[in-house]
């Protein structure tokens, strides 16, 4: 009786370390939540995790249907780019974009600062040029100066 119980908890364990192991045949389970965050709604362009239009609606259901069916997070990215067009999708599938996606802010940035630069060189060399010729005390106001300085100096 010891031995059959052992027997049968051993091989419930083992198919509860063993189950998660298998890989699905179609990829990754989807799940809407994940979807509305990368699919965007047809009508009002916003994400689908914010969009209420009836359109949205009508396209969380058209997941919902896919994901009863097994289909995998690709192909129901696949079937909503067929249904409603690229647009649809938050982020592009398009390689060629993906390093202009990072070289163009980059881009920015350095010109950006480069002209910060230039514009702080050019204020501050005007600034020097305007600057008036500071003359120092002259006549009675230079004596008295000097005996000051002497009086406190060392």
């Amino acid at each position: 009786m010891r031995t059959a119980f052992a027997a049968l908890l051993a091989s419930i364990s083992l198919l509860t370390v063993v189950e998660p192991a298998v890989a699905e045949p179609n990829g990754p389970r989807a799940n809407l939540p994940q979807l509305e965050e990368e699919v965007m709604c047809p009508v009002c362009g916003t994400l689908l995790g914010l969009s209420r239009a009836p359109a949205a609606e009508r396209q969380r259901a058209f997941i919902r249907g896919l994901i009863r069916k097994g289909r995998s997070e690709d192909q129901i990215k696949a079937a909503l780019v067929a249904e409603y067009g690229p647009q649809v999708l938050a982020l592009p599938e398009d390689e060629d974009t993906d390093v202009f996606v990072y070289l163009v802010p980059l881009l920015g940035l350095i010109g950006g600062a480069i002209l910060v630069l230039i514009a702080a060189i050019s204020w501050r060399r005007k600034a020097e040029r305007e600057l008036p010729e500071v003359e120092g005390p002259s006549g009675p106001e230079a004596e008295r100066l000097d005996r000051d300085l002497d009086r406190f100096g060392p």
